[in-house]
Order: structure tokens, then sequence, then C-alpha cells
């Protein structure tokens, strides 16, 4: 980004407001895109949602955390990947105000996303036990930063295992909102061809607008007393993770309450791989790079993810506030994430 230091800070805040804005419109369109491709692979509205929307609406995250890392600036790159974390998990609980019906822990819980949550804390572990270990690096990369994505691929085999043939499912009730998981029928190759091409299209948008992003804010932590660590955590973390709210939102409006939980959780797995591609840009292990308050926001993102999974366990059918119980812990939990950053 050898542009950055010519930035002012209001080119800088600019910029970043524009690519947070181009990034949420990218981002909203890809939800009805993705709910389509769904049906029309048969891969069920969980898994679509952590293979097409996590993964595409994660991409400005991926970039900032690239090329963030590729500069040298560890605090942003690691605060962008793990506020990502937690911002995401609590656009879920903001879903669930506007799910109407009943809690979108009671409508959403099934199997596989209660398998994609177990996947997502183990995932995340992964580079925290990094983080608590001395550096290795074999030409310059982490042994973890292979293990993650390798993880990950194994996770989608098992997620698929179990959509096909669950072991466990959860008790219907009146407000149990199934996936759709069967192919649909009668679609044509230029139908696919055309939701694969705008598919593409909102993607680019969104991972040009992440480059963007990272460049602005570096020249915001150059030119005001802001640490990497808080404009990583919080502020590029929400402009890169504004699709999975707007996406998940859109999807319980239209009933889609598994393709909202599997955008966020799909998403939230993409922010781990984020370190990973990190490293593989930074100058030595950057999982060293982390501070107190790195570990502390990946422990808090772990803790609102069980949160999160026990809701879907205990499922309560409604709650106070038209929320449920463990939206508003996980919504708590976020703030008390953000709090600490400044202390």
């Amino acid at each position: 980004m050898p542009f950055v230091a010519d930035l002012s800070l209001w080119t800088s805040v600019v910029l970043f407001v524009a690519s947070a804005a181009a990034i949420t419109f990218a981002g909203t369109k890809l939800s009805g895109v993705a709910d389509k491709l769904a049906v029309r692979t048969g891969m069920g509205e969980v898994v679509a949602g952590a293979l097409f929307v996590g993964a595409a609406t994660s991409l400005p995250g991926a970039i900032t955390s690239m090329t963030t890392g590729a500069q040298g600036a560890a605090g942003l790159a690691i605060g962008n990947a793990l506020g990502g974390l937690t911002a995401q998990t609590a656009f879920i609980a903001v879903a669930d105000i506007f799910y109407r019906r009943a809690n979108l822990e009671h409508a959403a819980a099934s199997a596989v996303g209660l398998a994609q949550g177990v996947l997502l804390m183990a995932l995340l572990a992964m580079p925290l036990i990094a983080a608590a270990e001395p550096p290795v690096t074999a030409w310059g990369i982490h042994p973890v930063s292979i293990l993650v994505p390798v993880s990950y691929g194994f996770g989608l085999w098992l997620l698929s295992r179990i959509q096909d043939d669950p072991m466990w499912k959860p008790v219907q009730t009146d407000e149990t909102r199934e996936e759709i998981s069967e192919p649909e029928i009668g679609a044509d190759a230029a139908s696919d061809r055309s939701l694969w091409i705008r598919f593409l299209l909102y993607a680019g948008i969104t991972a040009a607008s992440g480059y963007v992003i990272g460049a602005a804010s570096i020249g915001i932590v150059e030119t005001t007393a802001l640490s990497e660590t808080a404009m990583g955590t919080i502020f590029a973390a929400i402009a890169n993770s504004l699709p999975e709210l707007v996406t998940a939102i859109a999807a319980v409006r239209i009933g889609a309450v598994s393709l909202a939980v599997g955008d966020v959780i799909g998403g939230n797995a993409f922010e781990v791989m984020f370190l990973s591609a990190a490293d593989m840009f930074y100058d030595g292990s950057i999982y060293a790079a982390m501070t107190e308050q790195d570990r502390s926001t990946g422990l808090i993102a772990m803790l609102m993810t069980a949160v999160l999974l026990l809701g879907m366990i205990r499922r309560q059918k409604s709650g106070p506030g038209n929320i449920g119980f463990e939206s508003a812990i996980v919504l708590l939990l976020y703030a008390g994430s953000v709090v600490l950053i400044f202390l």
C-alpha cells in the first residue's frame, strides 16, 4: 500500500466509509443469491451459508488482514480477524430481534448448525494455543497456519455428512424452520450461470473494498492516537463484517433462519483463517505478535459462540423484548470486549 503515506486523515476516513458502504451493498445482494444457490445445489442453507456467503462476505476482511500483515501492521491484521469474530457473533443476536416469530436459537436449531459452531471453536483454539507457545516457523509460516485451513476443509466434509445423515435432530415445533436441502427442479443452465456471475461480481466488490479498508485503516492509525488493535478490532472489523449483519437480517426476514446462522458462523470460521492468511504475508509468526487484548478478544469470541450453541440446545421459544436470553448475553459480552480494548 505505497499510497498510504500520502493519505490525509479525512481522505482515509472518506475512503474507509465509502468502502464500508460498498461492502454493505454487495453483502446485501449476496444473501439472496446464496439462498438460491443453496436450493439449486441441494447443499442446504447452513452449508451454503458457510461456503457461499461466509466465504464471499469474508473476502474484504481477508484482504484487509493479508495486506496489513504484509505491511507489518500485526495489530491491525489480528484485531480485524478477532474483532470480526465478536462482531459477527453479536450480529446473530441483532438478527434475533428482527425475527418476530420466535427466538432465533429456537427456530434455527439443527444438527449442522451445532456442529458448525463446535468446528468454529476448535479452529479458534488453534491460533490461541499458538499465541501461548514459543514461535515456530517453517519457511516463514507457522504450522498452525496450514493446520487451520486443512481442518476447515475436513470440517466442511463432516458438515456435509451430518447434513445427509444426522444422528441427532432437534424436536420439531411450529416455529422450527427446516432447511431447504433438495435441489431445485427445472432450473436451466443459463439461469445458473447468471447466479454465479452475480455472485462473483458482488464478491469482487467486497474484495476490492477490503483492500481499501486496509489502506485507510493504516492511514487513520498513522494520523491519529488510535492503536492498531483498537482500529482493527472495532472499526475495521465492523466495517468488514457489515455484510454478515445485512445478510443475517435479510435472511431472517425471508424466513431463511438457517442461512442467517450459517452465514455468520461460517463467516467466523473464515475470520480464523484470516490469521493464517496474514501469517503467510507477515515477517515471522503473527501469533507471537498477539497481545493480551487480542487473546482476550479471541476467548470472548469463543465464549459468545458457546453461549449461542447452548441457546440452540436449550431452545427457549420466546423471551423478553423478542430476544432470547442467550442472545442478550452475547450482546453484553460483545460490549464487554469493546470496553476491554480501551482499558
